[in-house]
């Protein structure tokens, strides 16, 4: 029987790649993302994809019908969509740690939770985190709000991963360095990542299918540069 796996973040860079490595193997696939037009023009027989705003709270509705109708569990969720800002902590507002925290902390919060009815033993929550929110990292200026965040969803796991340990779901995070995607190239023009988006987006696909044989509340760095 085929696998389900639901990817946010799906429109480029790394969740673009994930979700063709997925298909590519078999496995069926819930790409979400607000521009769903990048996965709709490749056109793979075995994978679904709607327009998705994680700070939309109808469309989470749309995730558990759909599930409901079509899959009746999910064996993998991978939370990779972010929201990057750089920007002075000056001029950082209210309102735009509350962009920053509606993707990348409540959005990743709300679709697990939503997901993990779903969800039986041996399935696997991989979110996807960032060097700068690991406590003891090299800190970049600009990013107060993104690497805050980063650091919440870390915590997050670590909880979850207790919570629900008894009902057999693990919960890891990945914490990247810098690679290579359109993402960094807007808030780094010019900055030339060791890592390519495919690169990493095989590495996510490899440790969602078997990481959690080995770990559980854990945060693995995933980086050979610094950042």
């Amino acid at each position: 029987m085929s696998k389900n796996v639901v990817i946010t973040g799906t429109s480029r860079g790394i969740g673009f790649q994930m979700v063709q490595l997925f298909a590519k193997s078999g496995y069926n696939v819930l790409a979400l993302s607000r521009n769903e037009k990048p996965i709709e023009n490749l056109k793979l027989e075995n994978v679904t994809c709607f327009s998705f705003d994680l700070s939309d709270s109808k469309a989470y509705q749309n995730v558990d019908s759909f599930i409901k109708s079509n899959w009746n569990n999910v064996d993998i969720l991978i939370n990779n969509a972010g929201a990057l800002l750089n920007k002075p902590f000056s001029e950082t507002t209210i309102s735009d740690f509350e962009y920053v925290y509606r993707t990348n902390v409540f959005g990743v919060s709300e679709l697990t939770r939503v997901v993990l009815p779903f969800m039986n033993k041996g399935s696997h929550v991989v979110t996807i985190s960032s060097m700068g929110g690991v406590q003891g990292s090299m800190k970049f200026p600009g990013l107060a709000a993104y690497s805050s965040s980063k650091g919440a969803v870390i915590t997050l796991s670590e909880l979850l991963a207790e919570e629900y340990k008894d009902q057999g779901v693990a919960f890891n995070v990945l914490a990247l360095g810098a690679v290579q995607t359109e993402m960094l190239e807007e808030a780094f023009p010019g900055y030339q990542a060791p890592t390519t988006a495919l690169e990493m987006a095989q590495y996510i696909f490899d440790f969602s299918l078997s990481g959690n044989k080995y770990y559980n509340g854990k945060l693995l760095q995933v980086s050979n540069s610094t950042p």
